[in-house]
Parts: structure tokens; C-alpha cells; sequence
């Protein structure tokens, strides 16, 4: 799209669609602290209580891709609209549900409203906003879905103490579903004056290789590994088993371990614009930032994971899970990535491939945990129970910042050669002696 300048309307298609956003991080977050309640409610253990993660981040994972292509298709505005109307539904479907598989039923229909959201925001930024300031809006996008994470931890906690597990998910799956209303009334795909782009239907057959064209790229493969290993740490612990971790390992109260899991989120408000405001004039600096973040996660992991008893003062734990959630605006990078080096007609599929990485990293992770857990709880304490779980945590960070290494020296190479065509190229890098090696 030929946007040079955002105006009052972008701001305000943009401000619509990201209150979307907002309320499927709430939908999304809300079992982290609904966990223990969901536990009674449905007299389930830990491995049945992390299928509920597993069920919804799982179809989230499995459905970026298919987003992205039916953004492409049908443009962000339908999906949007579809998206507030499934998660409605399926926060009315929990609110009511009092079984085990009616509560997984209502978490799938959940989680796939929810898998429809963001990519149709980045798409609308992308659209109504120039390249440069794509960055900030996109990290401005992901702090203010922070908001609905905020409000998952202890206005839900209060919320579900006072007015109970019904009431509390009945009026939060209404009052979205109402919300797609105002995205039909407000949002509109193109800035105005700008012709709606005539989109040809993609035989089922060429899907497949608009996918492969996506994932091809090497700037798309290490937005997909940048995204598995800096977005699924704090989702692993804000969605689910941060607080029982807290609780039952940590031994804080129930406030406590809210405002502890509050970190996450506060953290990533405040981060989020200024990483966004750094990496949009200096693009240069989006992948040594990554570097950095994830030798602090790796240290980080190696303090929780390590510490004489396992069980973490209060002040430490609030530092480790201030450093971690730095990680969710980091994870930003990768959708940078995806919009620099994919063309418009292919950026959403693309935004897709990278999304699917984070969250296929917690998807496996949060059934392995859980299962973990079911397996050592009766043998051992809990601080030690969740340090055996955690190390498959690690496990999986390790495998990812190694592949992001791989795929960062790759990109670069791709860079240097497009710069030796003479084709010019988003972001100017400067040639290290690592990069010659690479290049041999």
C-alpha cells in the first residue's frame, strides 16, 4: 500500500480492531488464574487442566497459517468481525460448561476466534500505516493486548471471588461477541482514496505453495524461531502455569501470585512502545536485541531452575519475571521481519508462518509440563516437582535459540547477496568477519 503518512482515520480503524486484540488476550490469559477454580470445577489434575492450554494454544498454532490466508482472501475486517463473534461464543460456552469435555469444547471454539486476531491487526497496520511507523503501532498493538492480560490477573482473581465462575465468563463472552458490530461499523481495509484491492481467488492447489513461498524465505524462517523462543517463555507462564507454579512451589498467596504474574504484563505495556520506537529507527539493531534478550532468558531459567531449595524470595522472583516478560514486545521482531521482506499480496501468510512458532513452542511445552507434574507430584515437594517439570521449558529455549542462530547467520547471508545484485534491501547491515565465514 502506497501510505506515506498515518492520518486520524488509520488511528482509528487501528484503535477498533486492537480493542480486539485486547479482549482475546483477556479470553486467552483468563485460565492462568481460573486454573485452580477450573481444577475443582471440573475435579480435574494437573495434565486434564493443561489440556485446556494445550486444546486452545494448539488450534491457535494450527490456525495461523489458515488466517493468513483467508486475510489475504477476505480481508482483515471479515476475519475480525468473525473473530469477536467465536470468542464470545466460546467464553458464553465456558461460562455454562460443567463438564470436562463441554469446558474443552468451549476453549476450541475459544482459541480459534482468538488464532484470528492478531494477523488481521498487522494486516490493518500494515494497510493504513507507512513501513516505518508499522513497527511502533505493531509494538504499541502488543502492549495494549497487554491490557487484557492485566485485567486476567487480579481484577479476575477479585472478580471471580466475589461474583463467581459464571457470572464472571458470561459477561465477558457477551460483551465481545456484541463488540463485532463496531468492527463492521468502523473498520475499513484501505485508507481513504485508496482503491480496494481486487484479490484473486487462490486455487486450493496454490495454497500450499503460497505457504512454501512464505517459509522459503529466509527473513520468514528466522521471524518463526525468533517468535518460538522469545514469545513462549512468558506465554507458558501467563497462560497457565505461572501461577500454580507460584502458589503451590513458591508458597505465596493467592494476591501475591497475581501481582508476581502482574509483572509479565506491566513489563511488556511499558516495553513494548520503547522496543517498537528503538527498533523503527534503528532496524539495524532488532536481531542483536534479540541476542541479548535470550542470554538473559537462559540465566534467568538457570536462577529459577537452580537456587539452593527451590523455593525463590519474593523480590527475585519479581526480577526474573520482569527480565522474561521482556520477551513478548523482543518477539515483535519476528512480524518486523515478515512485513520488511514479504510482498503485501503474501504478508499475512507469511505473519502466520512466524505466529505459529511461539505458539507451537507452548503448546508442547505446557502438555509436557503438565504431564511432568502428574508423574512427580506424589513423589516429591513442589518447588522440586516443578523444577523437573520446567527443565523441559529449557530444553525447548535451548533448541530454539540455536536454530535462531542458524537462521539470523542465514538471513544475513541473503541480505549481503541481494546488496552484491544491486537490489535494494530494507535494512542496511554492516559486514562482520563472522558473516565472510558464513558466506565461504
Amino acid at each position: 500500500m502506497p501510505v506515506d503518512r498515518a492520518t486520524k482515520q488509520a488511528w482509528l480503524i487501528w484503535s477498533t480492531a486492537v480493542v480486539v486484540y485486547i479482549a482475546a488476550l483477556f479470553h486467552r490469559t483468563s485460565l492462568g488464574v481460573a486454573g485452580l477454580e477450573a481444577g475443582d470445577r471440573f475435579s480435574i489434575g494437573p495434565a486434564a487442566l493443561g489440556t485446556f492450554t494445550v486444546l486452545q494454544i494448539g488450534l491457535y498454532a494450527l490456525m495461523q497459517i489458515p488466517t493468513g490466508l483467508l486475510v489475504d482472501r477476505f480481508g482483515p475486517r471479515r476475519v475480525l468481525t468473525a473473530a469477536a463473534l467465536l470468542m464470545g461464543t466460546g467464553q458464553v460456552l465456558f461460562a455454562i460448561a460443567d463438564s470436562y469435555p463441554l469446558g474443552l469444547a468451549a476453549r476450541a471454539v475459544l482459541g480459534i476466534g482468538d488464532a484470528m486476531t492478531w494477523i488481521s491487526v498487522l494486516r490493518l497496520a500494515a494497510a493504513h500505516f507507512p513501513p516505518r511507523r508499522f513497527t511502533v503501532v505493531m509494538t504499541l498493538s502488543a502492549a495494549l493486548g497487554g491490557a487484557g492480560n492485566l485485567v486476567a490477573t487480579v481484577p479476575l482473581t477479585l472478580l471471580l471471588d466475589n461474583a463467581g465462575w459464571t457470572v464472571t465468563f458470561l459477561i465477558a463472552g457477551l460483551a465481545t461477541a456484541l463488540y463485532a458490530g463496531v468492527v463492521v461499523w468502523r473498520v475499513r481495509e484501505v485508507p481513504a482514496g485508496v482503491p480496494q484491492p481486487v484479490v484473486e481467488p487462490v486455487p486450493f492447489r496454490g495454497l500450499g505453495a503460497r505457504v512454501k513461498d512464505a517459509w522459503c524465505e529466509p527473513r520468514t524462517r528466522l521471524g518463526f524461531w525468533v517468535h518460538f523462543t522469545s514469545m513462549s517463555t512468558p506465554a507458558l507462564l501467563g497462560l497457565l502455569w505461572g501461577f500454580p507454579y507460584l502458589v503451590e512451589a513458591q508458597g505465596l498467596s493467592r494476591p501475591s501470585a497475581s501481582a508476581v504474574l502482574s509483572t509479565l504484563v506491566l513489563v511488556a505495556i511499558v516495553a513494548g512502545p520503547l522496543m517498537g520506537t528503538v527498533i523503527a529507527s534503528r532496524p539495524e539493531w532488532r536481531m542483536p536485541i534479540v541476542g541479548w534478550y535470550l542470554a538473559a532468558a537462559v540465566l534467568c531459567w538457570a536462577v529459577l531452575l537452580g537456587w539452593p531449595g527451590g523455593v525463590l524470595p519474593t523480590p527475585v522472583l519479581y526480577l526474573l519475571f520482569a527480565v522474561l516478560a521482556v520477551g513478548n514486545p523482543v518477539s515483535g521482531v519476528a512480524f518486523a521481519l515478515v512485513r520488511d521482506y514479504n510482498p503485501m499480496h503474501r504478508v499475512s501468510t507469511a505473519t502466520g508462518v512466524a505466529n505459529v512458532g511461539g505458539f507451537g513452542a507452548v503448546t508442547f511445552t505446557a502438555l509436557v509440563v503438565g504431564v511432568l507434574l502428574d508423574v512427580v507430584e506424589p513423589v516429591v515437594a513442589a518447588p522440586q516437582a516443578y523444577r523437573i517439570a520446567f527443565l523441559s521449558v529449557v530444553a525447548v529455549l535451548l533448541i530454539g535459540v540455536w536454530r535462531t542462530v542458524v537462521w539470523w547467520r542465514r538471513a544475513r547471508t541473503a541480505v549481503f547477496a541481494a546488496e552484491d545484485r544491486g537490489e535494494d534491501v530494507p535494512v542496511q547491515l554492516r559486514r562482520r568477519r563472522w558473516d565472510v565465514f558464513a558466506e565461504a
